[in-house]
């Protein structure tokens, strides 16, 4: 049941960047309204479920930041799927994994492992050939862009699960949590769409904000709520091929629905890039401790 809970969240979350290609508005525009029409739903699952939040001030306060960064990254995103498609755009965003190891190597002097030392090279190879090289059959309308907003998406992403996980440790009840980074992603966007994108509106727009409640309610409620679920309780190897399940679905819903049509090197730099996210995801990219010595 487990298993079915996540593979039903990994697939509902594949279609947020259809639901953002199909929105067609500003990126921070789109970037806001994710987060606050899933606000209404998430204050009452958090009213139901507020006597299994146990956190403190300090940490819901660490979650509104963590949902800042959240927001930020949305944004980015927003302007990636622009540039290169809904299915690169996503692909690209896995590289997050990539940023976490590096992150843990900066701040915690945990060093990559051999795998790393091989697996994080692959994968940039695969962002540069994702951009198209600047062929003529690269698909987007600024693929180069586009994949530099992938890579700032994924930067910021890892920023927030960072600062998430560790203020969000083993808590049952993901609702609360949830709650508490929505409503820091919607504040965040909506001080950064005013002041920094012309196209910001607050206007509702019909069928556009049709595709962004079901974005809301979709991938940004229901699927996250199943994700936070039922990830923790399955195996790291598990975990990781669900991970993959969002940007292949979404590479999938993007060539049957827009008619993404990637160049042959873009395809190529997909690939690459899954690959090494995979490698990643399943063996870590940091060495292990050695083990104590019991005799010691």
């Amino acid at each position: 049941m487990i298993r079915l809970l996540a593979l039903l969240g990994a697939t509902t979350i594949s279609f947020s960047a259809v639901f953002i290609r199909l929105a067609d508005l500003s990126a921070s525009t789109m970037a806001f309204f994710r987060p606050a029409y899933a606000l209404p739903g998430l204050m009452v699952l958090g009213v139901l479920t507020r006597h299994g939040d146990e956190r403190t001030p300090r940490e819901r306060g660490l979650t509104l930041l963590a949902g800042a960064l959240m927001g930020l990254a949305f944004t980015f995103w927003n302007y990636a799927i622009a540039g290169i498609g809904a299915g690169a755009a996503t692909v690209l965003g896995n590289t997050q994994v990539v940023f976490v190891g590096l992150a843990a190597w900066l701040l915690y002097g945990e060093r990559p492992n051999n795998l790393a030392l091989v697996a994080v090279p692959v994968v940039f190879a695969g962002v540069a050939l994702t951009t198209g090289l600047g062929r003529p059959d690269a698909y987007g309308s600024a693929p180069i862009a586009g994949a530099a907003w992938g890579l700032g998406n994924a930067l910021v992403y890892t920023s927030f699960l960072l600062l998430f996980r560790t203020v969000n440790r083993a808590r049952r009840f993901p609702g609360p949590i949830l709650l508490d980074a929505s409503l820091g992603a919607a504040v965040a966007t909506l001080l950064v769409g005013v002041a920094t994108d012309p196209g910001f509106s607050l206007v509702f727009r019909w069928p556009a904000h049709g595709w962004l409640i079901l974005l809301a309610l979709g991938p940004q409620t229901v699927g996250w709520l199943l994700i936070l679920t039922a990830l923790p309780r399955l195996p790291a190897l598990e975990t990781s091929v669900m991970l993959l399940v969002q940007p292949i679905l979404t590479v999938v819903w993007g060539r049957l629905l827009f008619q993404e049509t990637l160049s042959a090197v873009q395809i190529g730099g997909v690939l690459l890039v899954l690959l090494g996210v995979l490698a990643l995801n399943l063996r870590g990219s940091v060495r292990r401790p050695p083990a104590a010595d019991p005799g010691g």
